[in-house]
């Protein structure tokens, strides 16, 4: 599995809880959790993956955070 399909079933998870997380958090608090997890699955990404991919990773965290946040990152 290469890194472009990680990070889509990772944007595939996130996308799918939207609405879990909303019900579960609020809405107030959506942008807070997801930015958190966002920023700590991106973080671990960068520290596992070559520096070529960081790019990529910022860019679909952004993707992500936008759609399951409140406002994007």
């Amino acid at each position: 599995m290469g890194i472009d399909d990680m990070m889509n079933k990772g944007k595939e998870l996130f996308e799918g809880a939207k609405d879990k997380v909303t019900d579960a958090f609020g809405a107030d608090n959506v942008e807070t959790h997801s930015d958190t997890a966002l920023d700590g699955v991106s973080n671990f990404a960068k520290s596992v993956l070559p520096d070529e991919h960081d790019a990529k990773i910022d860019e679909v965290r952004g993707h992500i955070d936008g759609a399951i946040g409140n406002e994007p990152k």
